[in-house]
Order: structure tokens, then sequence, then C-alpha cells
């Protein structure tokens, strides 16, 4: 019996195919969510779309036999990006399905699940009742009272243009000055709709890693790893592009490197996009996470925006957008989400603000950028620990004697220090880390933080 307590996460589902799970478990899967989804709305028909894994196609097929074996209707879009099933769910108004790992090695697999309109679930929106009745399909029980009485139908549709045309109706692209764009796919899905999306623009695009190959044979598809940016760098220099786009292996994550080769801070995008959308005048909110820099709420402010802090996590970014009305919101793992883009997150759509600021101006992305970057933050440091909220304790303790000290538990543990630096220390849901987020106004002071509260965490 599969462990769904631990491939089941806060978000999605993810692991090892197929020791932790395979085709019995995807039914599973499938019969739980088409049961969720038809008793909250009464849904007919869910959307589902899958990556380039070689596990996908069969684990996708598998889920929509248990979605059909309870009496709702498949839509397959076939091969896509995560943001692509997510316009499918909000186009089409359905629930969806989307077959990915993300960046994850290619011997995982696992399904981001959203309700109609792309909005989300999450372990506390629906994924633990998910879970549960999976789990008791799995062990043979007789779970649902309602008796479908006929068993669903599978059609097929091609989206994928319907989704090009849709980005490119909401950022014109077509008058801006040329520039040439090193795209780094990874082998993953943005070799699949980055040609679709950005052709016939006045945009000389080199391509990188476009192949379909979920054994990801040039390197990992997460381009958080400043490791996997390496060759995205050296092509930019080497090409003297303008610009470099590496997108994750799912392709709604997207980061950038400036014309030197220097990567872009995810934060500086999020205060670039956010500038962008206010100056449309459709809104005033933009949420950030509070991993993000401080410069993102100061620059929405000084645009005249209302910055919203939230957690960390998709599920929680698209709650408040909701709730607020936002229209736009990022994070610091370079998730970008868009009012008009059902709320969901989109790297293709942030890259194409990003592409359109800078064809619209003379200056170089790093001029550019200049402008959104005023603090040097540390990055995400994992530490591994054998009691996570003894180690929190020990550095709350440290940092308490000093009353200008202030703390706040939104989300982990964050110290807002006197001089403006802050660190954020959080716990993993699923792992036995502590990760560990500084930021500060000079690069010494940084360190010095950095360096303190890990001699703390590790002690």
């Amino acid at each position: 019996m599969p462990d769904l307590s631990s491939l089941i996460k806060a978000y999605d589902v993810r692991g090892v195919v197929p020791d932790q799970w395979d085709e019995s478990v995807a039914r599973a899967i499938g019969a739980a969510f088409a049961e969720f989804v038809h008793a909250e709305t009464g849904a007919s028909a869910v959307v589902t779309a899958h990556d380039m894994r070689e596990t996908s196609v069969p684990l996708s097929r598998a889920f929509a036999e248990g979605v059909l074996s309870r009496g709702v209707d498949v839509v397959e879009a076939g091969l896509g990006s995560t943001d692509m099933l997510y316009f499918a769910a909000g186009s089409l108004d359905l629930p969806g399905a989307m077959f990915t790992a993300s960046h994850n090695p290619a011997q995982y697999n696992g399904i981001k699940m959203c309700r109609a309109g792309a909005a989300p679930i999450g372990q506390d929106s629906g994924l633990a009742e998910i879970r549960d009745w999976s789990e008791r399909l799995l062990e043979g029980e007789s779970v649902f009272d309602r008796d479908p009485g006929v068993v669903g139908s599978v059609s097929s549709r091609d989206v994928l243009s319907e989704y090009s045309e849709y980005l490119r109706g909401l950022v014109d692209l077509s008058a801006i000055r040329a520039l040439k764009v090193v795209v780094d796919a990874g082998n993953g899905m943005g070799g699949h709709t980055v040609p679709v999306v950005l052709s016939g623009l006045p945009l000389d695009v080199v391509p990188m890693y476009f192949e379909l190959d979920g054994s990801f044979p040039n390197h990992e598809a997460n381009p958080l790893d400043p490791a996997n940016l390496v060759d995205l760098q050296r092509a930019v220099v080497e090409h003297g592009a303008d610009v470099g786009l590496a997108f994750d292996g799912d392709a709604d994550r997207v980061f950038l490197v400036d014309e030197r080769g220097e990567p872009v801070s995810p934060s500086a995008v999020t205060a670039l996009v956010a500038v962008r959308e206010l100056r449309r005048g459709v809104g005033t909110t933009i949420i950030h996470n509070l991993i993000t820099s401080a410069a993102v709420p100061e620059i929405v402010r000084e645009h005249g925006g209302d910055p919203v802090r939230t957690r960390v996590g998709h599920s929680f970014i698209k709650a408040e957008m909701a709730r607020t009305d936002a229209v736009f919101g990022g994070e610091h793992s370079a998730h970008y989400y868009f009012r008009d883009f059902w709320r969901a997150d989109t790297g293709m759509l942030a890259a194409m603000h990003v592409l359109a600021a800078l064809g619209e101006q003379p200056g170089t992305l790093s001029e550019l950028t200049a402008d959104y970057s005023r603090y040097v933050a540390s990055g995400e440091i994992n530490s591994t620990v054998a009691d996570a909220a003894d180690r929190v304790a020990a550095v709350r303790a440290a940092y308490g004697t000093d009353e200008r000290v202030a703390f706040d538990e939104l989300d982990g543990l964050t110290v807002q220090l006197p001089d403006g630096a802050w660190f954020n220390l959080r716990a993993s849901n699923t792992e036995p880390l502590l990760r560990l987020n500084v930021e500060a106004p000079d690069g010494a002071r940084m360190t010095e933080i950095r360096d303190h509260v890990l001699e703390l965490v590790r002690a």
C-alpha cells in the first residue's frame, strides 16, 4: 500500500515512479478528484494535460480512467506546460489536472490539480479529502454513496494556439525594438510553448535544449539552482544577447539573465511587472510573499499601489489575490500570478512583460532592473536539523535581548533588525530542514547576519 501522506503534499502530488506511486494510484486519485469536484460544484468534466516525462502519458491515462469511472468526462489537452493547463481550466471553466514533477529529476512525476477557473486546491482546501478517498479506494473500500450510472467520455482539444493568442493579447510585443533572446528550456515544456508564443515577433530567439526529453540530458530543469543557469549565462554573453530566459521543467516559472550573464533577482522581476500592472490603472493591490525583497513593497507604494504580504506557497498567494482582487503577485521562487490569467502563475506571461519593458526603451536589462534591486539577499539556505522548533526558539532568544528587534510568525519566524536588515527562518513541510533567507542593505551585513543565524541553527 503506497504511503499517500508522503506522496500528496501541501499543494500537489509528487513522488518517485514506480517506487512511491504508479498507475493504480493515479487511477484512485482520478476517481477521488472527479468525485470531489462533482460534489463541490456538480462538475461534469475535467481537463488534463501532461509534460514530456516518460511516465506522464500512462499516469494521465490511468487518472482519466478513474475520472471516467465516476461518470465525469475528460477533455485531454495533451502535451503542454502547467500554465497552459491553467489556461485550459480558466478558459473552459473546468477543473484541471496537470501531470508533471516540475523541476524534479527524471524519476519523479506528479499532479497539479485545480478547480474550474484555475482556482487552487491545497491540503487545506480539498487535497486532504482527495488523499483520504484515494487511500480508501486503494484499500478496496466502497467510498462513494453516489452511483454515476454511466461512464464518462473522452475528447481531445489542442489549446496551445488559443493559449498563445491569449497571452499575446495581454502583452503586445509587436512594436518593441528588435531583441536577441537566448531561451534555455532545459529539455522541458518551454521547448514546446516558446516557439509558438514568441513566433513572428521582433525577437531573434536562440534556442537551448528545446528537445523534449524527460531524462534531462543537459542539466536539471531547475533554474533556482545556480548550477543550472551556467549554460544560459555563457550563451547570453557569447551571442551578445539582450536577455536570457530559463524555464523550469513544466515552464510555469521563468528566471532571467541580463546582457552581462548575471542573474536577475525574481524580486526585481516582481517589482518591474508590478509597476507595469499598476500603470494600467486597473487595480492597486500587489501580492508578495514574505521572502521577496523589501524593495518590492517599497516600490509598489512609490507607484501608488497597495502591497499585501503573504505566506510562501501558491495556494496562499491565489487565495489572497482572490480576497483582495489583486492585479499581480510574485514570489521569490519566480512564480508570477496575474489577475488577467485567472490568478494563476505563468512564467511565459512574466517573461513577455520583461521583454516588453526592455524593448520599449533603449537601455540594457541590467540598467532597467537596477532601479528594482536595492538590497543584498542570501538566497534560500537549507540546514538539516533534528528539532526545528528548538532551533527556531534558540534564534529567537538570541535576538530577543534587543528591544528594537521586531518578530512576526506569519510563516516561520521573521526577524526585522533596526538597520533595515531582516531574515526569515521556516521549517520545511516535508523534510527535517530549516530554510533561511536573509536580506540586508549591503553584502557585508548580509554575510554577518547569515553566518550568525546559521551558527545558531547548526549548533
